[in-house]
């Protein structure tokens, strides 16, 4: 028997139509963080709100530069993004206090990235049964926070995790 992940859910975002050029950069040379739900940024990445998470508190860390793969970051750009993940990790267990944590990247649209041409890295918090009866019977999520409660209070941990280094 093998385990399958599945997540119905997520056909809305496969489905709705894709901006022409890459969200992630629009949305970082936009400034407007809170519109796009960007957390914190650093030298060389920033911090998202995953539109369609799977969890509360689903983050992901982009490098500003655009690359579709890892090895295409500079030594200094992948300090940075990683140590926004580290970041990042420290601030969901201080605001959601999970069991764990997936942390993972997804490179190229065969690998499962969804925006194959700027690496990301994703972050979701996990707690024992998150998978409840309307996952299992329904294909639904329930997300039972706002966007912009998740946003306020991610956004104050970030800015105080930052202030102590």
């Amino acid at each position: 028997m093998s385990d399958i992940l599945y997540s119905p859910w997520r056909l809305n975002y496969i489905l709705s139509q894709k901006e022409k050029q890459c969200i992630f950069c629009l949305e970082a040379n936009e400034k407007k963080d809170k519109k796009h739900l960007i957390l914190h940024r650093s030298r060389h990445s920033f911090v998202i709100m995953n539109m369609f998470p799977y969890n509360n508190g689903h983050l992901m860390i982009v490098p500003n530069k655009h690359v579709s793969s890892l090895t295409e970051l500079e030594d200094a750009e992948m300090s940075d993004l990683f140590g926004l993940v580290r970041t990042s990790e420290q601030v969901l267990k201080q605001v959601y206090h999970p069991n764990g944590m997936n942390i993972g990247v997804n490179i190229g649209s065969a690998g499962g990235a969804g925006i194959a041409d700027h690496i990301h890295v994703h972050i979701v918090p996990r707690w024992r049964g998150d998978v409840n009866f309307m996952t299992v019977i329904n294909g639904t999520r329930v997300i039972p926070e706002s966007f912009e409660r998740a946003y306020e209070k991610l956004k104050v941990a970030f800015d105080n995790e930052t202030v102590k280094k």
